[in-house]
């Protein structure tokens, strides 16, 4: 039902339209799902269910966050909590809404094709900004459509501050790093990769080599399976990387 009635409003709704005006509409769609059995942690409501999507996701009615975005909203409020300049590459719009509103970090968004809600639409692989502007970086699911991955990485290390940190997760597996440049069609990389527009599978220690050759010193966060997940719609196990920008590196 959930999927039926998206892709209704997609095709009699202009996208920025729906975009704007989404709170309203999950609104009236979520006081269905109402309980106590179960809370997001990114709008906070209180649920009977979230909705399961057929890739085994679940999907918070009322504020549209996804399993990976309510365990960044809960990592970004423990010990690596925003700061300062925030930047935010291909935001869901879950998040850049609760963040928007925050008056103590500057939170600027990118997208570059302006398939979400952002401010910019910087190519990660030339970021149109000074060295060290920011504090905090996030790039969930992002690297894994870039081709020059590793000129992205180098970009991130070079507009991250000194101890500044950069947020990053990717589709993982085990092993090694699967790539290859043959796989171009659509068809194939769905097949490959898992998703038409991937490029690549990284595996987490495959990443952390890649951002640890750039500069960065990298803390791999993995969050095993645990009572909570099912209450907060968590999906385990799951893994963050944490790249920091040490002080007296350039």
């Amino acid at each position: 039902m959930y999927n039926t009635l998206k892709n209704t409003l997609k095709k009699i709704l202009p996208k920025r339209f729906i975009f704007n005006n989404e709170p309203f509409f999950r609104f009236f769609y979520g006081i269905f799902y109402l309980g106590k059995s179960h809370q997001c942690t990114v709008c906070d409501k209180k649920l009977g269910s979230f909705i399961k999507l057929k890739r085994n996701d679940f999907l918070c009615p009322f504020c549209g966050s996804l399993a990976r975005n309510r365990r960044l909203w809960n990592v970004l409020h423990t010990e690596y909590s925003l700061q300062g300049n925030v930047l935010h590459f291909s935001p869901s719009r879950n998040i850049y809404r609760k963040l928007k509103k925050r008056t103590d970090i500057s939170y600027i968004t990118s997208d570059y094709e302006d398939e979400f809600i952002a401010d910019h639409h910087f190519d990660i692989t030339n970021i149109d900004q000074k060295d060290a502007s920011f504090d905090r970086i996030i790039c969930f699911h992002v690297l894994e459509h870039i081709s020059e991955d590793t000129k992205a990485m180098q970009e991130l290390y070079r507009v991250t501050k000194p101890d500044g940190i950069v947020f990053i997760q990717t589709p993982f597996k085990e092993g090694i790093i699967y790539e290859n440049e043959a796989i171009t069609s659509p068809e194939d990389r769905l097949k490959h990769f898992g998703q038409e527009d991937h490029v690549r599978i990284y595996s987490p220690k495959g990443l952390k080599e890649r951002l640890t050759n750039v500069g960065f010193q990298v803390k791999t966060l993995t969050f095993e399976p645990t009572e909570h997940d099912k209450y907060y719609g968590y999906i385990s196990p799951e893994t963050i990387l944490i790249a920091t920008k040490q002080c007296c590196q350039s």
